[in-house]
């Protein structure tokens, strides 16, 4: 039966509505980008009077971009290759074996996720300034402090969701592989993360996207070598002028890596944040 009309125009109208609230302040932050800064601070104007690519140039010279750039690369996709590879032995060990302890284990680690990051501020650095007094590892303003404040995020919620992932993938297969001569680790490997690669690819997009546009523990946890691109944007506003043209454009560039994978991964994230919605 073919909805009212009214209804569909409805829809129409509301979908329109929504693209625009979407688009427009993707709009804004591309004309500002393509404006001078006397443009940019003045009287607003939807269609800019003089366009120049001289921000996008000048973005790399008044803040050092390309280091920061470096920086949330490696910090982001180290973050990103521990917890997939960490979830991943957990989450099958959850989801195949039985062991005292497990739905403790399982409740803890979803009830991380309820409290505010916030709240771990204070402790981690804590933890770190007194680890490297005591035996002179430096995490406090390293990347490798970074990323283990970053996996504390991203883990528990990575590990939870291929819980939830593997349990739908039938046991038989493990079975089948083990009879074919494979052990618990062939099994996984050659069976369990092939059929999981959706599931497996949204905890990797999840895992990324936190560690890339996080800014609170950035701030905090590095110093001028180690900051990051999110922390980074700051310098682009000073005591004298705020650069709002290139903030814009820097913007942008900064968001071109996340929106590129998305794009690549769509199809993998959309199923596997789907999955085991209907078995």
């Amino acid at each position: 039966m073919a909805p009212p009309r009214s209804f569909l125009w409805s829809r129409r109208v509301f979908l329109t509505l929504l693209t625009g609230f979407v688009l427009v302040p993707v709009y804004v932050m591309i004309s500002s980008s393509l404006k001078p800064l006397a443009d940019v601070t003045g009287e607003f104007r939807w269609l800019p009077t003089e366009l120049t690519i001289r921000p996008y140039i000048d973005i790399w010279s008044t803040v050092p971009l390309g280091r920061y750039f470096v920086n949330s690369l490696i910090v982001a996709g180290a973050a990103t290759v521990c917890s997939v590879v960490i979830a991943v032995f957990s989450a099958y060990a959850v989801s195949r074996y039985d062991f005292r302890g497990k739905r403790v284990f399982t409740v803890t680690v979803l009830s991380t996720q309820m409290f505010p990051g916030i709240l771990f501020l204070l402790p981690l650095f804590l933890i770190y300034v007194n680890i490297g007094n005591a035996t002179g590892i430096a995490l406090f303003g390293s990347r490798g402090g970074l990323i283990l404040t970053y996996l504390t995020f991203s883990l528990p919620f990575s590990i939870w969701m291929l819980i939830g992932y593997f349990d739908s993938v039938p046991r038989d297969l493990d079975e089948a592989a083990m009879v074919d001569g494979c052990g618990p680790l062939g099994a996984l490997f050659r069976v369990v993360v092939p059929a999981a690669v959706p599931g497996i690819v949204a905890v990797a997009v999840y895992a990324f996207m936190t560690a890339w546009g996080e800014v609170l523990f950035a701030s905090v946890m590095t110093n001028d070598t180690t900051r990051t691109l999110a922390v980074g944007l700051q310098g682009y506003s000073t005591l004298n002028d705020v650069y709002w043209n290139q903030i814009m454009a820097a913007s942008l560039v900064v968001s071109v890596p996340v929106v590129a994978g998305f794009l690549l991964l769509q199809r993998y994230l959309v199923a596997g944040l789907t999955a085991g919605a209907v078995k």
